[in-house]
């Protein structure tokens, strides 16, 4: 089986909202097993709406529409639909007394544009709405199949998860199932030079390799009749495409590499401390974005200024008029300063040049070295960031928060 995805809304063309719908049920269909070829958006126009909707359905199985469900005059999906399927629109009380319920309790008067979200085509499956008033809906007919949903997404994803999924999962003999590598330091051409000839040969699992902001993601999918059978399927191959880049794997199934950091620093029983210049307390704000991180965080210090790196960190005058404040030597100090006077086992520092202004030709723009300080050992990165981007800025940034947290995991 597979599905189309139809997103509804003008508001959508615009901008002015972020189709965030999209990737979720992307998510959710892999999950059950569906595939997912095509995706569009249309705005709140009849014509093309059936324009839209007929050619999703000459390519698809299923198609799950997004928007349209509310009670003004453009909101037509449901009619598009039932006029597509050849269908009668009709009352569905157990919605309209539901709704009528709903505004009662929150003391809202109930206007007559209302009864409007409460017609369905006839023979409509109907979700109920937990978060808001317009229900939602599936249509079947000659082996197609339509599902409606509302556009918020706070109200789709609910409606998702309890009612949809369930149905598609009664609907689909197979699931997906997916587990993802992390990779920091390799491009993605690099990563795939690699995986090449396992992305060719093998096809369950499959091996596919995405470009994030610093990083290379590779996903191993497998599809198996349930989702015990799908992991055992993976579970090698996941092991071995591992051990193919064992300098490089930060972590299998991890959100980002702040919650691959905390996770192993609560694992070893290990705390950490931040000195930042450069990146101005983007690590700080990163590590303690993940639950959990006070138990193994202990504080950061942003020492912009020569003094403030004097005062706080206890790096020495001498290293900054000999070296700068730019240097692996300054570097190190900062990282053994916050360690030392935090008394936590580790310390990371940066400080660099992230312009656009500030850079010389001995010391560019994009010039950062990253440091670490641990009882065992202390260790220095010179990075070379700058590459003249749009946002260049705050790349060499995001890179050296990157880096850093990458130095602190592979010490641990």
């Amino acid at each position: 089986m597979n599905a189309e995805i139809l997103c509804v809304g003008t508001e959508l063309l615009l901008g002015d909202v972020v189709n965030t719908n999209a990737a979720y049920i992307s998510r959710e269909l892999a999950a059950c097993g569906i595939g997912c070829y095509y995706q569009s958006v249309v705005g709140d126009n009849p014509d093309r709406l059936s324009d839209s909707l007929g050619l999703a359905l000459s390519r698809a199985d299923m198609v799950i529409t997004t928007g349209g469900l509310g009670p003004t005059y453009d909101d037509l999906t449901k009619e598009t639909v039932a006029s597509c399927f050849g269908l009668e629109m009709e009352l569905h009380q157990p919605s309209l007394d539901r709704m009528m319920m709903l505004f009662s309790r929150g003391g809202r008067s109930f206007t007559k544009n209302n009864e409007k979200q409460a017609y369905m085509p006839r023979g409509a499956t109907i979700f109920e709405n937990d978060r808001g008033t317009a229900p939602g809906l599936a249509v079947e007919k000659d082996g197609k199949t339509v599902i409606m949903l509302p556009g918020p997404p706070g109200e789709m994803t609910a409606m998702f998860a309890l009612q949809v999924k369930p149905f598609l999962e009664s609907r689909s003999s197979q699931v997906l199932r997916s587990r993802s590598l992390s990779i920091f330091g390799l491009g993605e051409s690099a990563v795939e030079d690699v995986l090449h000839d396992y992305m060719v040969e093998h096809t369950n699992p499959t091996i596919a390799t995405y470009a994030k902001t610093g990083e290379v993601q590779i996903r191993i999918t497998a599809s198996a009749p349930d989702a015990a059978a799908a992991e055992a399927l993976m579970a090698p191959m996941v092991e071995e495409v591992a051990a193919l880049f064992p300098d490089h794997v930060y972590g299998v199934d991890t959100e980002n590499m702040q919650t691959a950091l905390v996770s192993k620093l609560t694992e070893k029983g290990r705390t950490i401390a931040v000195a930042e210049s450069c990146t101005g307390g983007m690590i700080a704000a990163r590590i303690t974005e993940v639950p959990g991180a006070s138990a193994v965080f202990l504080c950061g210090v942003c020492s912009y200024s020569n003094q403030s790196k004097m005062d706080l960190l206890g790096v020495e005058r001498n290293t900054l008029e000999t070296f700068g404040a730019v240097s692996e030597e300054t570097a190190l100090e900062m990282a053994r300063g916050i360690r030392q006077r935090s008394g936590a086992t580790i310390g990371i520092a940066t400080t660099g040049i992230a312009g656009p202004s500030g850079g010389t030709a001995e010391k560019p723009v994009g010039l950062v070295y990253v440091a670490l300080s641990t009882a065992e050992g202390e260790k220095a990165l010179e990075l070379r960031l700058g590459r003249a981007y749009a946002n260049e800025r705050e790349l060499i940034r995001n890179f050296a928060c990157l880096n850093a947290m990458h130095l602190a995991l592979r010490s641990i």
